[in-house]
Order: C-alpha cells, then structure tokens, then sequence
C-alpha cells in the first residue's frame, strides 16, 4: 500500500537469539517498490505467461517479498520460461521430481543414509576402495541398528569404479559444510533440514562428476532449501544456478576455476582504475586472489543472509536472458549453455538491463558476469583507502573484510552498472584490453 512504511525483512530468516555478532540488515519490504504478492500474481496472464519485463523492472526497484522469492527465482535462474503456461509449467516440475527421485534412489542405492534423514560428517571409506571400520565412524553413519550392516555391504560388493569411490570419498566433506553453514539461523537448528541440504549436494555431486563437489556449494544452496519447500524444487534451483557457476569450482592440479575470473577483474580494474591495478600489483596482489571468495559464493559473507538474497535477485534480474531456460533444455545432459543451442530471437524489453548492454558486444569473450563488475565496484569505492593504507596484502584483506554487513546491495549493482558501461566504453580505445577482448560494439 502506497505510504506504507517499509517493513524490516528479519523476521523472516529468524537468527538464534545467542548470535549476536551477525551483519544487520539493510533489505526493507517497501511497499510500491518491492515485488509483492499481489503483483506477482498479477503479472501472470489468465493461462499462466508471465509478463518478465514488468516483474525484471519491480525487482530492480525493490526486490521480491521473502514470500514468493523462491518461485520468482525459478524464473530468474532458468527453471522455467516466462512464456510457458501453468500447465506446462506442471508438467515440468512433476518431471523434474521424478528424475531427483530417481537420481537420490540411485544415490541411496550406493549409500544408504542418502534420504534417511542423517547425514555424515566423518570418511567411510579410503582412498583405495576399502570401507573404514571404525567404530566412532559407524556411529556417524548409523540410521537404524543396520548400521554396521551398510559398511559391511560395501565390502562384499565387487571393486568400486572410480566414480563410486571418488563420491563416498566427498560425503563427509558435505557433511563438515552443511554443519558449518548459515548456523546462525534457526532454520538449521533443524536436523531435517541440515539432512536435506546434505542429501542435495550428494545428489549434486554423483550427477556432476566433473566437479562433484567443492567448498563454497553449500553456501549457494542453503538458500534454496529455505525458499522452497519441495526438495526436488529446491534441487533444480541449485543445479540451474551451479551452470552459471560451475566454471568457478572446476579446478586442476595448476589452476583453479575462478582464475578466468579472477583474470577479468583485473583487466577490468585495470581499465578503469589504472592507480589501483598498479598498487595492488605492486604488493604482489595482481593476481587478485584476495578477491577468491566473493566470487565463488557470491559475496554471500560479506553481507546478512537477507542481504546476499537480496543482491542475488538483483544481479540475476539484471543479467536475466529470456533464452535461458531453451540454452539449458536444449543442452541435454551438458551442464552448461551449449554452442550448439538453437537460436531464437530475443526481445531486448524481456532482457534485464545489463544483459541488454551486452547485447550491444557482438563478441561474446567480451561477456563478462556483473559479479565481477560487482567487485571492481567494491575496489573502486575503497581505492582510496587501499592506495593510502594498504601497505602489504594482509592490508588488503583487512580493509575488504571491513566491509562486511556495510554494503548495500542496491548502491552495489547500480554501481557495477556504471562501471560496466565505463569498462565498455574505455576498453575500445585501451589497446592492450583489446588483445584481451578484441570485441567490436
């Protein structure tokens, strides 16, 4: 309602009452400006399209209301295509649970904790193929008095491939994350839940085996979790946003995946704050690997729970590409947009507004994440401070970690926005960024 006072987010991402070291929470509900319930409904039309243009610009000016975040995000991450309809829509989603459904029996088939409601946090087999008998690991492992009968049946079978062995190796791994992660909420306090955000990234790890499983995941997926109740719903989100970041945990015995982007933040900075790009090369920080963790989780612990949601929907409301739910279909079994999607004509009013930029690059190496535009925004605005105090890297860190809980996501985006279309518009004159991203607009 118009004139309504804007309405504190909190409530509904509750936080134990004994943690009281956690970043406050900038995210209001403001009515006229959030994307509420009301008009979320009505933006669908009578047999289910969805009217995107309006809903991408509602979400620019305010955000989602926490109520219906988790079937917006559906639309923002590729799960669905705005101009499906409901029945199209259900036919997908029942699909789509039945295909987890199947995923985790296998997974269970393997190891039975999958869906019984616990999780492990300890190994259950070593590196060779042999099951771990120890006793205090038959405890972590135990749903029922089964228990040693579950490592047993591990031993009896014939050799484990590769696959199977590489998977149970990662599970405790999953476990010690899930453990650790957003403990501050009284969602997780939950063993249910803590159990369900296991069982997602074990799924996640036996389908993907090209990254399997990585620190920083658990962080993207609690989310989800939170926001949709069905857990197979709650699964898909995760693996939809993992295909535009997947890149970042593919790692090798000499690199790590977010090098690609960590490489473009600092052509970026160099671009469009020179000073800065030489000081931090000259602390021996060209490397930016100080930037490593707000690219992998998506600054998700440099602002409040809320917050990170908050600049999630934003940033993909910006980047959103109508395509995406086609690229993804299209691509199979391929985790990624495929070369080889077919190819369909984009309206520019269905495209968020930094997507529509890039449409402007005809090369697509030139495409950069507003992640990444999203640090450079970060250094910018702390360029002073790093010229003038940072005297080594420990200084650097400091002065980035003293950020935390003080960012605003909204300022943040706007001014990603800004500094992409500087980066654009400077790189075209700056040879040496055009041996980088020989792009033409």
């Amino acid at each position: 309602m118009w004139g309504a006072p804007a309405e504190p987010a909190d409530s509904y991402y509750e936080v134990r009452p004994e943690c009281t070291d956690v970043p406050n929470t900038k995210f209001k509900i403001r009515p006229g400006k959030t994307l509420s319930v009301r008009r979320w409904k009505a933006a669908f039309s009578p047999d289910g399209r969805l009217d995107i243009a309006k809903t991408l610009d509602r979400i620019h000016r305010g955000g989602i209301h926490p109520t219906i975040r988790g079937e917006v995000w559906e639309f923002l991450l590729g799960c669905f295509d705005a101009d499906s309809t409901y029945e199209e829509r259900d036919q997908i989603r029942q699909q789509r649970r039945e295909q987890y459904a199947k995923m985790k029996s296998d997974c269970r088939e393997i190891f039975p904790v999958v869906g019984s409601g616990k999780y492990i946090t300890a190994p259950v087999i070593t590196e060779d193929g042999q099951p771990i008998s120890d006793p205090l690991v038959l405890a972590e492992t135990s749903q029922d008095d089964n228990t040693i009968e579950i490592v047993k049946e591990l031993t009896s079978r014939d050799p484990l491939d590769n696959k199977v062995i590489q998977w149970l190796l990662t599970l405790h791994q999953i476990g010690l994350d899930v453990r650790r992660t957003d403990r501050t909420l009284v969602f997780y306090e939950k063993e249910e839940n803590l159990a369900k955000l296991w069982d997602i990234l074990s799924v996640y790890a036996w389908i993907d085996t090209d990254v399997g499983y990585c620190q920083g995941m658990s962080d993207l997926c609690s989310p989800m979790i939170m926001l949709l109740e069905d857990e197979a719903d709650a699964f898909w989100c995760f693996e939809r946003l993992m295909r535009r970041l997947r890149g970042n945990f593919r790692c090798t015995d000499s690199s790590v995946g977010v090098e690609t982007q960590l490489c473009s933040l600092a052509t970026v900075t160099q671009v469009i704050d020179p000073k800065l790009h030489q000081h931090l090369e000259t602390l021996g920080g060209g490397d930016y690997l100080f930037a490593f963790r707000m690219l992998m989780v998506l600054f998700r612990r440099e602002f409040s729970f809320c917050d990170s949601l908050y600049l999630w929907e934003m940033m993909w409301a910006l980047e959103y590409d109508p395509d995406l739910f086609y690229q993804y279909e299209d691509s199979g079994s391929d985790m990624e947009k495929t070369e080889g999607a077919k190819v369909r004509q984009k309206s520019t009013r269905k495209c968020g507004k930094y997507e529509r930029e890039n449409m402007k690059v005809k090369n697509p190496e030139a495409h950069l994440p507003i992640s990444v535009f999203l640090v450079a925004s970060v250094l910018k605005d702390k360029s002073s401070t790093l010229l003038q105090e940072a005297r080594g890297l420990d200084d650097v860190v400091q002065i980035l970690n003293d950020i935390t809980g003080n960012l605003d996501a909204k300022k943040a985006c706007i001014g990603a926005m800004k500094l992409h279309k500087k980066y654009l518009k400077k790189a075209q004159a700056t040879p040496s960024t055009q041996k980088l991203f020989p792009f033409t607009l």
